[in-house]
């Protein structure tokens, strides 16, 4: 194929000025040259504009790709900065990735519709299924192109290295060449990959995810099966098995829409992948139906969390998609009910990311105030979670200044002593962070606190943030997400040493071991005695055990082969 100089040349330089573009809104913010809203605006700007022309510069012309993709930029960056209004200073946007990653699926999702709308209209699914999955490919290939470009600068800069030549490593050295580079290569790589887009198709994917089908109906029918004989007290134990359900759905959504494909063609023919395909759709309502109960039944013991209302989200999404699939299996012809239904729900799913960035679906309001309204129901300050609150941005706010005003009335002195107690959530230097922490971390042996003391003083702020985000968590089993735990674990060694044990929302837990090297805090791993880290329920039991009595210390039963004054030793 003869390459089509011109448009290579073209989307070489978009690239470049996205590279451009980007480097200068980090000289902007370093230098504080714009208030940080309208960098916000930009850089959603900025991002949904070069991104969404680059990626439909192959498929429609490129002044027009340009023209849809600023449409699309300016309708994002609006949006995105409607929802980051929740939040002030804006900076605290980033405890709330969920808004990012709606402006993220509203800037790629409507562009195969976008093409369409260029060529056989918008409605036509043979361009939306096709367009959708080949955005994706040439996205993934062009990344990749970039990446080993990269990989061979590197390379060659080490080389250079070896003969004292420091090319590579001055041009590196200007601060706007990487993203230059980056941009340059991203836009020529995906000018290549259009040309060769008869080579470089989704074919050979769809093919491959048609063969995991069978396998995921097998999987979920036995779920099915065995679930009534285990029980449902381990499914519905925490959002992290909704969020598992849901993801099952969502894989089960891909598979089915690959079987499909974009025309009866295409798609599986009559026999046994079809018969999977068809019965795989019928079962979808079920795990999506346990999903929503597991997620109903969370949200009525703990209120809802701006994590919570996505999950709903997702929830709602997964059986609007399992229940137009398994009614559309029992249609003839099931087929194209299926591609039907599916550009229907995608632009659902349009609707629901734009949803998200409005006053309508503010998750962060509707998480405060469920948690007022059971502080009110309850009469219990401690239901209050007051550091998610100060996560929620101004609804959070809002809330901590109503406590505080209750909490002067006569009768309040609960929610007083809570209010005086607590730490506040933007705490960004060490000292506080340290006192938060001694406060909030449960210490075995409880006369270790010096030992304790210097350790967290020697600990980098992100590891205090760390662990203090664990320590105000609540584990479903009870008590708080963290403990620390002081001995002379290494005897060779003089002083003591810590063990700091963290439970994370997602139901595992993590273990870290602390020494003190001078005024430096060593952090390392952590080896089970024998078999597994205990994680799940396990960790959590072993966490409530450690936060409730001194540990016994024993000998690990290891030895070691001697060699010289070190030696070697077979982990268990």
């Amino acid at each position: 194929m003869t390459p089509n100089v011109p448009q290579r040349l073209a989307m070489t330089l978009l690239g470049g000025l996205a590279g451009l573009a980007f480097y200068w809104l980090g000289v902007v913010v370093e230098d504080g040259l714009l208030a940080e809203r309208l960098v916000l605006a930009l850089a959603v700007f900025s991002g949904t504009f070069f991104g969404g022309a680059l990626a439909m510069a192959g498929r429609v012309a490129l002044p027009r790709a340009a023209v849809m993709a600023a449409g699309l930029a300016v309708l994002v960056a609006g949006l995105v900065s409607l929802a980051a209004l929740r939040f002030d200073p804006v900076t605290d946007l980033a405890n709330a990735p969920l808004i990012l990653l709606a402006g993220a699926v509203l800037s790629l999702l409507p562009l195969p519709f976008l093409i369409g709308v260029a060529g056989p209209g918008w409605r036509d699914y043979p361009t939306l299924f096709t367009e959708s999955w080949g955005l994706f490919v040439r996205l993934s290939f062009a990344w990749i192109f970039v990446g080993v470009v990269w990989g061979l600068i590197l390379l060659s800069g080490a080389l250079f290295d070896l003969v004292g030549l420091t090319l590579i490593e001055d041009l590196l050295a200007i601060e706007v060449a990487p993203w230059l580079i980056t941009g340059v290569v991203f836009g020529l790589a995906l000018a290549v990959v259009d040309e060769l887009s008869d080579f470089v198709s989704p074919f050979l994917i769809l093919r491959l995810l048609r063969l995991l089908l069978p396998l995921v109906l097998a999987v979920l029918v036995v779920f099915l099966a065995v679930l009534p004989f285990r029980g449902l007290s381990g499914l519905f134990g925490g959002l992290s098995s909704a969020a598992t359900l849901l993801a099952m759905v969502a894989t089960a959504v891909t598979l089915i829409s690959a079987a499909v494909d974009q025309t009866d063609e295409e798609a599986v023919q009559p026999g046994l992948m079809a018969w999977a395909t068809r019965a795989l759709a019928l079962i979808l309502p079920l795990p999506a139906g346990l999903a929503i109960w597991a997620l109903v039944l969370r949200v009525g013991q703990y209120g809802w969390t701006p994590d919570r209302v996505f999950g709903a989200a997702m929830a709602t999404l997964a059986m609007a998609y399992a229940l137009s699939y398994a009614v559309s299996a029992l249609r003839a012809p099931w087929l194209r009910a299926i591609r039907f239904v599916n550009r229907a729900n995608a632009i659902a799913v349009i609707a629901l990311s734009a949803l998200w960035l409005t006053p309508v679906l503010n998750a962060e309001r509707i998480a405060t105030n469920s948690q007022m309204a059971r502080f009110a129901a309850s009469g219990d300050p401690a239901v209050l979670d007051l550091w998610a609150l100060g996560q929620w941005g101004t609804a959070g706010v809002e809330a901590r200044l109503e406590l505080e005003a209750l909490a002067k009335e006569p009768g309040q002195q609960a929610l007083a002593d809570l209010l005086a107690g607590s730490v506040t959530d933007n705490v960004t230097n060490a000292a506080s962070l340290q006192d938060a922490l001694k406060v909030a971390m449960p210490l075995q042996p409880a006369t270790a606190s010096a030992q304790r003391d210097a350790m967290l003083a020697a600990a980098e702020i992100y590891t205090l943030q760390g662990w203090l985000d664990a320590c105000k968590l609540v584990m479903p089993t009870g008590g708080s997400g963290c403990v620390m735990v002081v001995a002379d674990f290494l005897p060779s060694l003089s002083g003591d040493e810590a063990l700091v044990a963290l439970y994370n929302p997602a139901n595992y837990v993590t273990y870290s071991g602390l020494r003190l090297d001078g005024n430096a805090l060593q952090m390392g791993p952590i080896l089970p005695g024998v078999g597994d880290l205990q994680d799940g329920a396990e960790g959590q039991a072993a966490i409530r055990l450690l936060q409730s009595s001194v540990p016994v210390l024993a000998p690990a039963p290891l030895n070691m082969v001697v060699i010289g004054e070190t030696g070697l030793i077979v982990a268990p």
